[in-house]
């Protein structure tokens, strides 16, 4: 099983983390956190590598019903989608597949939730 869900575009990366944080947004997620990559190895060890960040995105309701049934669930939340560019104009975007990651944990109700936002992820980057 692929562990995550992901697309090209053929924008550029402004454009592209613009359509994602728009696509999750009308998804009910918000974005509660964002890393640089590329500024953050540049920082640390002076490394320059391609543009990429990871969108920390989160759909209240979604993680509330999640932490309900689950209360260690919080050590895989936000869900994250990543921003990297391949070449110029081509951006490939990716998001977790939250079923996947939940394969660990023996829980049916937390795999009821996945699937909803499983579906709600795919939508959000198919839709770019």
């Amino acid at each position: 099983m692929k562990y995550y869900i992901s697309k090209i575009l053929n924008v550029s990366f402004e454009e592209a983390q613009s359509k994602v944080v728009e696509s999750l947004k009308n998804e009910g997620f918000g974005v509660l956190s964002e890393i640089n990559i590329h500024d953050k190895l540049k920082e640390k060890l002076n490394i320059d590598f391609r543009r990429y960040k990871i969108l920390g995105a989160c759909n209240p309701a979604f993680a509330y019903k999640a932490l309900q049934v689950e209360d260690k669930i919080g050590t895989m939340l936000p869900c994250n989608v990543i921003i990297q560019e391949l070449a110029i104009d081509k951006i490939e975007v990716a998001a977790v597949d939250p079923v996947a990651s939940m394969l660990a944990i023996e829980n049916p109700e937390l795999e009821k939730i996945a699937a909803n936002v499983q579906e709600k992820l795919k939508h959000a980057v198919s839709s770019l």
